[in-house]
């Protein structure tokens, strides 16, 4: 048990022996007559120790105790025998507190208690209320040591040893703390299925330890990285300033896929490595790596911004998922602190290391997602050969668990699945047809679909190839299977000027969630011109959306309520209690024309698709892009419990472009 702390201005302090003699002999009556110019003897004790022990510990937390008064030894020569006792626990700061004081005649001696933060402690884990960070607070290392004290010339000066520091250490002994890296968490998909986990790779760098000065490395810091095709100036500056033992990674790769030519020619490059480890990957590349993200080597810049966590050569998130969840999925590290010898010589009387903490690691923990393997392998297969930025998301209505968020390799590494903004085009007519339903039209109501409509000087017309025999006074039904926009476009007069963004809040377009992920849920402004409202019947105008909000429009419709998308498990939005829900009768007439795009209209290739019947729109939006007017193509459907959209950033239209992909998608899904 720790003794009890003593400081002089709170405590009496305890009164030294030649003190309490003199007291007591006071107290018996006693005195001493002395003759001629004797007088009587003062036999109180002189200066009280504890604030040297007080100052001693401020001294040793302060980790500079070159101004404390030591035996025998200068406060600089102190310093570096301190240093050199304490160097190997790394750049950590002690908190030393003085306990009791004992005194006897010139001598004293003294309670230290240490209480060394070895491990800081893990930031709590961004995402869902109560998610794990990986671990509890981590406990210091704390004990009591002794100090010695002498008094001389009335002052008490303090005696160094490096028992002072740790109450077991030899003379020859010092401390060293060694890390104990924990696992990191995986990231788990739908089923238990795991989708990032530790996986072999071969790093392949430069060993400096293998030249005499950096100038020496310079020319296989070249050689090296032209090999594997990273940039060579930048290489071999970071090998020229690295430090004498550093290996310098100039690659990575998984560890089937190191290419033939690397893996012969390396070894011909003096001082060039090739080192196996693991690194937490998805199964490929390219699954799910926008939304995902990386785990390598931390930046500069995230050690200089939070250097309580981070410190040069560790690994930690980088970007995506892995980042937005890293103080979950790291874990804890462990700590050994070992006493060492202080050198291989004769003074180690052939002593070896003795333990004397250990704080166990704690495990990184699982992010788990509700992404389905092989749904989003077949959905990144599909988009592999697609030129242009792509996507196609697919969720189930019943749930909202996104179970595929595909970005093409046309991408260019963005987020195009579930964070992409475009216009929507003739997808958002099933928000169009709510709103037209709500203002009083059924499926059966007749509207004209004519060749071309005029608004405020502007000619909308109909796509290039629109069947001529779906023209003229056509039912709403009609109109929506075949995608006419002239008679969309015609009804404006019917809705408010908050009608549209009523309806598409309830379908879940233009309401924000926090999903624990980027994502966006599109947006539509109000229209300032008569040509601006009509545009945004027709998904174009100021109608924004992504993949993942699409997906989840027609989701809500084949499920009859609001389906929310989620990917992580612990994160949920909950529904806006200012949106109006859908109504069934609304879902019905909704899906019953959505059914007509596939049976009669412009869907009609999904037609045969095995399993229940398939619903879906098609969508072509015009946008200029370098003064040229290109289209975006969409496509969506909903089939049982599965809700896809499919996007192309640019194509020829929805149904010859993006409904290959979802047919494709479909089928592999079956």
């Amino acid at each position: 048990m720790q003794a009890p702390r003593t400081t002089h201005d709170r405590t009496p302090r305890r009164p030294d022996r030649r003190r309490a003699g003199t007291l007591a002999a006071a107290a018996l009556g006693l005195t001493t007559v002395l003759s001629g110019c004797d007088q009587v003897a003062d036999t109180v004790g002189g200066p009280d120790p504890a604030p040297v022990v007080e100052d001693l510990a401020a001294a040793l937390s302060a980790g500079d105790v070159t101004t404390v008064a030591w035996v025998g030894d200068s406060g600089e020569e102190v310093q570096a025998l301190l240093d050199a006792v304490v160097g190997g626990l790394g750049d950590v700061t002690p908190v030393v507190t003085a306990g009791e004081v004992v005194e006897d005649g010139t001598d004293a001696t003294a309670t230290l208690t240490w209480s060394w933060p070895l491990v800081e402690p893990a930031p709590a884990a961004e995402g869902a209320e109560g998610a794990e960070s990986g671990s509890e607070d981590p406990q210091p290392w704390t004990y009591d040591s002794e100090v010695g004290l002498v008094q001389r010339d009335d002052a008490w000066l303090v005696a160094w040893e490096p028992r002072l520091v740790e109450p077991t250490l030899g003379e020859d002994e010092v401390l060293d703390a060694t890390p104990v890296a924990p696992a990191r968490g995986d990231l788990v998909g739908a089923g238990g299925q795991v989708l990032v986990t530790d996986r072999p790779v071969t790093r392949f760098g430069v060993d400096r330890s293998q030249f005499r000065d950096a100038a020496q490395a310079l020319p296989a810091a070249r050689a090296l990285a032209r090999l594997v095709g990273v940039d060579v100036a930048p290489y071999a500056a970071r090998v020229e300033a690295a430090g004498e033992e550093a290996f310098v990674e100039a690659i990575t790769y998984r560890q089937l896929e190191v290419p033939k030519r690397v893996g012969r020619d390396y070894r011909s490059i003096t001082g060039a490595l090739a080192v196996a480890d693991s690194l937490p990957l998805a199964p490929t590349r390219e699954f799910a790596a926008p939304i995902l993200g990386t785990v390598g080597p931390v930046t500069a810049e995230m050690v200089e911004q939070d250097p309580a966590v981070y410190a040069p050569g560790d690994e930690a998130g980088l970007s995506g998922l892995q980042a937005r969840y890293d103080a979950q999925l790291r874990g804890t590290p462990g700590v050994v602190v070992n006493a060492t010898p202080a050198d291989s010589g004769a003074m180690v009387r052939n002593r070896g290391e003795r333990e004397l903490f250990r704080l166990d690691e704690v495990d990184g923990t699982d992010l788990r997602l509700s992404l389905d393997r092989d749904l989003q392998s077949s959905a990144e297969g599909l988009l592999a050969d697609v030129g242009p930025g792509s996507a196609i998301v697919a969720l189930r209505p019943s749930t909202g668990a996104v179970l595929a968020a595909a970005s093409g390799s046309g991408s260019d590494g963005l987020n195009l699945a579930t964070f992409g903004q475009a216009a929507p085009g003739s997808t958002f007519k099933i928000v169009s047809s709510l709103a037209l339903l709500r203002s009083g039209l059924t499926p059966a109501s007749t509207v004209p679909c004519t060749t071309s409509v005029l608004v405020d000087g502007r000619r909308f017309t109909n796509y290039s190839d629109y069947p001529a025999g779906a023209t003229g006074e056509v039912p709403l039904r009609t109109a929506v299977a075949n995608s006419c926009n002239t008679a969309f476009i015609s009804q404006r007069d019917r809705l408010g000027d908050t009608d549209l963004a009523d309806a598409a809040a309830t379908l879940g377009l233009g309401v924000d969630h926090d999903l624990g992920f980027p994502a966006y849920f599109g947006s539509i402004e109000p229209p300032t011109t008569e040509t601006g409202a009509a545009a945004d019947l027709i998904g174009q105008g100021t109608v924004l959306a992504s993949p993942l909000t699409m997906a989840s429009v027609v989701g809500t419709v084949a499920a009859g309520e609001l389906t929310l998308p989620w990917l992580l498990d612990d994160v949920r939005a909950t529904p806006s209690g200012d949106v109006d829900p859908l109504s069934a009768q609304e879902a019905g007439a909704l899906r019953g024309m959505l059914r007509a795009v596939v049976t009669e209209g412009s869907g009609s290739a999904l037609a045969d698709v095995p399993g229940p019947p398939v619903i879906a729109k098609t969508g072509t939006a015009e946008f200029e892009r370098d003064g040229r007017v290109l289209t975006h193509a969409w496509m969506v459907a909903a089939q049982g419990d599965l809700a896809v959209a499919v996007y192309v950033d640019e194509g020829q239209s929805g149904s010859v472009t993006a409904g290959p992909l979802l047919e494709g998608f479909l089928r592999a899904a079956r």
